[in-house]
């Protein structure tokens, strides 16, 4: 673990306000090799190490390279991870249940849009039908690609949605986020399920890996570098960002505190702003002389044009309160990548 990562770690179980969790409470978490993921595991050790945390992965290998002699602390199960999810008992008895596992690349998507979009169904699915068995407290992290294309800067609140194209590979991502919601809607409503969603803006911070290709990382390598930053579309999409130990915090606020069946947006709403003026905004306070480039590269599979100013009141009415603005966030991460 990078020094900015374990200060991160430690700031937040040093300032984390929430109840506790009991001793020897059992927790599934999915997606545990990606950054939310292995970020909420390394918190939730940090504030209790009684808990035991079991996590299902593809990789064993992957995961010793990003946990290293933290891998000791937590149980990994080498798997497919629907399978391992429809075999889930009674006697697995998991009191909470993070859902973070979900395809992140574009150009993924876009060439594997059956499995993204079928991920998103059967492994909520899975989660949902052991939860009728079983007592247990569930998160599924969705995302703001659920709300699709907006065009203007409205305040987004919960109950909105704007426009997808259901032709669209791309669109395999947040259709499925918005199929695996309703299930979660549905099976809250039908079967008492006590499940709630996290809907995360683009979230970062230190831990994202140094080869992370999303806009973020690659504008904070070129600020290193002493490169311009060099822009694949026109850079008018916008959108609120969330530091990764804030997005953590938010999601155990939904998970202790959130009404069952319901979402809640996750985003710092004060850094609301375009991918062009964030460009600019790296280049004002990092490194004054750089320069914005454009070059556009349709092909990449970057999601379509779109504004979503989404509002984090319902999210606020819990208690929950970011730490991060975007200055810090950047700070953060560009200390870390060094």
């Amino acid at each position: 673990m990078n020094k900015i990562l374990k200060e991160d770690i430690d700031n937040f179980a040093s300032s984390f306000k929430l109840l506790d969790f009991p001793n020897g409470s059992r927790f599934l978490i999915t997606g545990a090799t990606g950054l939310i993921g292995s970020t909420l595991v390394r918190c939730l050790l940090a504030l209790n190490k009684t808990i035991q945390i079991t996590c299902p992965i593809r990789n064993l290998k992957k995961v010793k390279a990003i946990y290293g002699e933290e891998v000791d602390s937590i149980q990994f199960v080498e798997c497919d991870l629907v399978e391992y999810l429809n075999n889930l008992t009674e006697k697995d008895n998991f009191q909470y249940i993070i859902h973070c596992a979900s395809p992140t690349a574009g150009k993924y998507m876009t060439e594997h849009p059956v499995d993204t979009y079928m991920l998103a169904i059967d492994s909520t699915r899975a989660i949902l039908e052991y939860a009728r068995k079983v007592q247990t407290d569930i998160v599924y992290i969705s995302s703001l690609e659920y709300y699709g294309q907006n065009f203007d800067d409205v305040l987004i609140t919960e109950n909105m949605q704007g426009y997808v194209n259901n032709t669209d590979p791309r669109s395999s991502y947040p259709l499925g986020k918005r199929a695996a919601e309703y299930l979660c809607a549905a099976y809250a409503k039908q079967f008492d399920v006590n499940v709630k969603v996290a809907r995360l803006t683009q979230t970062f911070g230190a831990g994202v890996s140094a080869d992370d290709n999303r806009v973020f990382a690659q504008f904070a390598r070129s600020v290193i570098e002493g490169k311009n930053i060099v822009m694949h579309t026109k850079g008018e999409s916008a959108k609120p960002y969330c530091y990764t130990t804030d997005c953590v915090s938010a999601i155990l606020y939904i998970l202790l505190r959130g009404e069952k069946g319901e979402a809640y947006n996750v985003a710092n709403q004060e850094t609301y702003i375009s991918i062009k003026d964030m460009a600019k905004f790296l280049c004002t306070h990092f490194n004054p002389q750089l320069k914005v480039v454009i070059e556009e590269h349709p092909e990449m599979g970057y999601a379509p044009v779109t504004k979503l100013n989404l509002s984090t009141e319902k999210l606020k009415s819990l208690g929950w309160l970011p730490r991060y603005g975007l200055y810090e966030m950047f700070d953060r991460l560009i200390k870390s990548f060094r």
